[in-house]
């Protein structure tokens, strides 16, 4: 559900079927990528992501205990991962795949193998007829391929261009924070396209990139108030979130285990989280909320209400087990 939300506050006139037609296309596909989480891209620039990615989604796995405890080595898996997207060519859900690299190899490999494999191997979700084009338990088939992939550094210039195209200005620690790729990498990869960015001065003297024709919004323009997805990247895309997220919010919004909450944005920082119940858009004020806005929200909530119809909004229902440890004071239904 989240991609559909994230674009529906980001475009006018947003039409859910056109998401669903991009995904049943496979022109759109969802797969293991910045953060070794989960995204939402154009198919044709996974493989020029996913090569800038390789590094920390592979590294991330073969040198993690659930897979060294089956007793295969880095080798075996790189091994495997024609084997395994040959046999991906149609859809295949966890077992299948898991009892596939069974055959493979001499012994039993555990469970371990499959979570290396799945995070670096290219592979994406499989979309199905589900109300938001996936359901909760995957299937995966080999990635599309296009042109050859780019070098390594190419690849990672690329992405660092996108990550300044949508979150810039940002310093190298924003980038690697996003992307989870090593500060060392990221400032070469700045520095090969000195030449086609610009650099500010943050407001506490911090080196801020950004590209050439990056937009910069005065500081008296508007930001109304949204109702923002769960995992939005505007929450994730800089090491210093207090820009968006205020400190003392933080544990609240993002949860131990990496879950963030769907959040409200008032003047473009968090102020309260929302969730879809039955009647409407029940919002959580995690700070105060002037009358104003809360008259904004509820025409957002009654937009989003579009969006859910014919839908599922329920999609969310399996972390609301986070909203008992929220403050309710003030918690208000948005009636759709």
């Amino acid at each position: 559900m989240s991609p559909y939300v994230a674009l529906w506050n980001r475009l006018a006139d947003f039409d859910p079927a056109d998401l669903d037609d991009a995904f049943a296309r496979s022109a759109l596909v969802k797969a293991s990528l910045m953060r070794i989480t989960l995204h939402a891209v154009d198919a044709r620039e996974y493989p020029v992501l996913h090569q800038a990615m390789l590094p920390t989604l592979r590294a991330t796995r073969l040198g993690d205990r659930r897979f060294t405890g089956g007793g295969l080595t880095a080798a075996d898996a790189d091994a495997l991962v024609p084997a395994l997207v040959a046999f991906a060519a149609e859809p295949r859900d966890r077992a299948a795949c898991e009892a596939h690299l069974a055959e493979l190899v001499d012994t039993a490999p555990g469970p371990g193998l499959w979570w290396a494999l799945r995070a670096f191997a290219p592979l994406v979700h499989a979309p199905t007829d589900d109300p938001w084009s996936f359901g909760r338990r995957p299937r995966f088939v080999a990635a599309p391929t296009s042109a050859p992939r780019p070098p390594a550094d190419v690849a990672l210039q690329h992405l660092v261009r996108r990550h300044l195209a949508g979150f810039g200005p940002a310093s190298v620690a924003d980038v690697a924070q996003f992307t989870l790729r090593r500060r060392t990498d990221v400032r070469a990869a700045i520095a090969a396209l000195a030449a086609e960015l610009v650099v500010h001065e943050g407001p506490e003297g911090e080196v801020l990139h950004d590209v050439a024709d990056g937009l910069l919004p005065d500081e008296d323009v508007p930001a109304p108030p949204r109702l923002l997805a769960m995992w939005d990247s505007v929450l994730l895309a800089h090491a210093d979130r207090r820009r968006v997220l205020p400190t003392e919010l933080r544990p609240l919004v993002i949860r131990r285990n990496g879950d963030v909450l769907p959040t409200v944005l008032v003047d473009g920082r968090v102020s309260g989280v929302w969730r879809p119940v039955e009647d409407g858009i029940e919002v959580t004020p995690l700070a105060p909320i002037p009358a104003p806005d809360w008259k904004e929200l509820a025409g957002e909530a009654r937009s989003l209400a579009t969006l859910f119809a014919g839908r599922d909004p329920r999609a969310y229902a399996r972390f609301g087990h986070w909203w008992s440890a929220l403050p309710s004071a003030g918690r208000r239904l948005l009636a759709a």
